[in-house]
């Protein structure tokens, strides 16, 4: 019923995949969490609408054409589909590796940084509090839904984290005479960055490698998701 329906806000048991690549990423990582999937009634001739429909068919999903309803959830009504699904819980996998975002607050770069890390095979990922609210739909957007991949879970802090696996703990900062060119990344490892604008704090109290990434001297510091993609790409580029 469309009463339930509204635009999203973090307190509700339920999230949107806004787009036609999100939905069609919620409905093949997770079909059984999808609950409805609406339809604009412009994306007949879509080849990605029809998959979606296909998909909603084989697994018993009701699905229908709603522009109304589109245009009130979604900031931008003019997505030709949208995903319903219920939020679930997942967890980090030990004795794997991970990517871990320390106060991640832009919703841009942590999509972007999950979606990169799907490109390289790493899906577990941990969020040190506070922390955004990664089932908001501009997170999932920003991702192309590959977030809905990953294992996410979030920690109070970085320490708690550490207690949690046995990884070997790589923290990126800016300036450092460690370059990732001579680092080794001993497996099972985590990729640790900091705040967009902040980096990690400097009295952070984990054991761990720091290492930098070599940048001009013209810039003070790489936007957050270019440089977790060139920490994957380092690390993960053995596996190639």
């Amino acid at each position: 019923m469309d009463y339930r329906l509204k635009r999203y806000q973090k307190e509700f048991p339920f999230s949107y995949a806004e787009g036609v690549y999100s939905c069609i990423e919620l409905l093949d990582a997770h079909p059984e969490h999808a609950t409805r999937v609406l339809l604009s009634s412009s994306g007949e001739r879509n080849s990605g609408v029809t998959q979606i429909i296909k998909i909603c068919r084989n697994h018993s999903i009701p699905f229908e054409i709603n522009d109304r309803l589109i245009e009130r959830i979604c900031r931008n009504g003019k997505h030709l589909a949208v995903g319903v699904f219920n939020k679930y819980l997942s967890t980090i996998e030990p004795d794997k590796n991970h990517m871990v975002l320390v106060n991640p607050s832009d919703m841009g770069n942590t999509g972007t940084i999950a979606r990169t890390m799907v490109g390289f095979g790493m899906v577990n990922l941990a969020l040190i509090r506070p922390a955004l609210d990664y089932f908001d739909p501009k997170v999932i957007r920003a991702s192309m839904g590959s977030i809905l991949r990953l294992n996410i879970a979030y920690f109070d802090t970085l320490q708690d984290y550490q207690k949690a696996f046995n990884n070997n703990l790589y923290l990126f900062r800016t300036g450092e005479k460690s370059s990732i060119r001579e680092a080794s990344f001993i497996w099972p490892y985590s990729l640790v960055f900091g705040n967009e604008s902040s980096g990690l704090p400097d009295d952070i109290d984990v054991q761990g490698t720091t290492i930098s990434i070599p940048q001009d001297n013209r810039i003070d510091s790489l936007n957050l998701s270019v440089a977790a993609g060139i920490a994957l790409y380092e690390s993960c580029r053995e596996g190639f």
